[in-house]
């Protein structure tokens, strides 16, 4: 699932961070590494397991948030007779991790970086997640490096995955990318990236896919009240994703052909699900009839638009069922399929940032080589799906309680005030207590009235009560 993008800013004491950081505290999120971890994090930093290919004639680039220094792709993109080569290089982060080490199992323990509206609790120590082993420019590092050749038309037709040493050339950043491709003056390598990124969206739409374009919320500080905001993406995140993608969708097809690997899969969503998106579509006054598809709708929505934004927060709940499935020795799962990919899918391009990426890479290496995965790919597979899960489950909670603590910091000073909604969800066994979606600002809370709840209708209501500190938010019908 996309995590929801709220950035805070502000001074570390003021309310809304003190909050956050009580929140860290609440959840037990470790505020930094043992010094086991630290010692091995330094001590590979400077002796990693380097590969025997040499690519670094290749000038790689990195597109990230221009504040990131935790990279974990690069690419090259050119043209080749009758389409395209695209060379995606991702950091290779077994060739700092000692299998069983205390690096390791402080891995294992973390599971996922985890994203707080103000700061982010890495997966690895920065000795190696912004140093040795992040892409930055100009440094030489070991790489897994995926080439994938398509044809005109964005269809994979070759791939091959090794490893290799590589240095990028260039840190850029999304809106710098934008502006060059949209002046015209970017370099072939850089100006291909719409070229392969609109191919391949067209591709997915063909196949039925989805990629949500979720804006970013950013809460600013001032004069101590806040107010929300929306940065809409820019072509240049959607085609950048289209690259992460196509490597993810060809790891899937590796791991199928060769009988063992770790699958991002999803089941497709129930009515009850869909059905409450519409409500939610309702209250945002977004046309859906009912002969146009969910995929058809999402593509349709401009994400600069507050309505569409926020409707485009709550499509993230259909990810909610995702999981990871292994398998191995060539019996494969039931559900080999994401749904909203359309495809098999395996994750893959960030393993600086998630556990499993590590193990997607190795077994795309063995089945590329022809050979059986390390031992301890092997050992580790079948635990995978669980420690993803409650790495996942563990996201989830700092993503749900960091918005309620966002939006009760919101709607803080507005006790009693009235807002125009609907109720977008009934509690079966207490029809008077609901959940009810703010117009504007783009805001979902508690309701509770004396009376059952209109479902899907639209409603004047009051804000009863806003806590930062309990994170909580309530209102009744005015």
């Amino acid at each position: 699932m996309p995590r929801r993008h709220i950035r805070v800013t502000g001074a570390p004491e003021a309310p809304l961070r003190a909050a956050l950081a009580a929140l860290r505290a609440e959840l037990g999120v470790p505020e930094s590494f043992p010094d086991d971890v630290l010692a091995e994090a330094e001590r590979t930093a400077k002796a990693p397991a380097l590969p025997a290919y040499d690519a670094t004639d290749v000038p790689f680039f990195t597109i990230d948030p221009p504040t990131s220094t935790d990279l974990d792709q690069a690419m090259h993109l050119s043209r080749q007779p009758g389409g395209y080569r695209v060379r995606y290089a991702i950091a290779d982060v077994a060739a700092f991790v000692v299998p069983g080490g205390a690096l390791d199992a402080e891995a294992h323990r973390r599971v996922t970086t985890l994203y707080f509206p103000d700061e982010r609790v890495p997966l690895h120590p920065t000795p190696l997640s912004e140093g040795a082993a992040s892409l930055l420019p100009g440094q030489t590092c070991p790489a897994v490096l995926w080439t994938l050749d398509l044809d005109a038309d964005g269809r994979t037709r070759a791939v091959d995955v090794r490893r290799a040493l590589v240095r990028s050339r260039a840190k850029l950043d999304y809106a710098g990318v934008q502006k060059q491709i949209d002046t015209k003056a970017a370099e072939e390598p850089v100006a291909l990236l719409k070229e392969v990124g609109e191919a391949r969206e067209r591709l997915e739409a063909e196949r039925g896919g989805i990629s949500l374009n979720v804006p970013e919320q950013e809460v600013v500080e001032s004069d101590h009240t806040y107010q929300l905001t929306y940065r809409a993406p820019l072509p240049a995140e959607r085609w950048n994703a289209q690259v992460s993608l196509l490597a993810g969708l060809a790891a899937a097809e590796l791991m199928l052909a060769h009988g063992t690997g770790v699958l991002r899969t999803l089941p497709a969503a129930p009515d009850g699900a869909v059905a409450r998106l519409r409500r939610t579509a309702h209250a945002l006054h977004i046309d859906w009839p009912h002969h146009v598809s969910y995929a058809a709708l999402v593509r349709s929505l401009d994400p600069h638009r507050p309505e569409h934004a926020a409707f485009l927060q709550e499509c993230t709940t259909l990810l909610r069922g995702a999981g990871y499935t292994v398998f191995r020795d060539g019996a494969l799962p039931a559900i080999t399929t994401h749904a909203a990919v359309a495809a098999p899918y395996a994750h893959c391009t960030a393993p600086l940032r998630r556990l499993a990426d590590r193990y997607a890479s190795e077994i795309c290496l063995a089945a590329t080589a022809g050979r059986t995965p390390p031992d301890w790919v092997l050992a580790g597979l079948d635990a995978l799906p669980k420690a993803m899960a409650d790495g996942s489950r563990r996201a989830g909670t700092v993503e749900r309680e960091s918005v309620s603590i966002v939006e009760a910091a919101l709607l803080k000073d507005r006790i009693g005030d009235v807002f125009e909604g609907c109720v977008v969800d009934v509690e079966d066994r207490q029809p008077t207590h609901g959940t009810v979606q703010l117009v504007s600002p783009a805001v979902i809370g508690h309701i509770q009235g004396p009376a059952p709840l209109p479902l899907g209708e639209h409603l004047t209501v009051r804000l009863a009560e806003a806590d930062p500190g309990t994170t909580k938010i309530l209102f009744e019908p005015a």
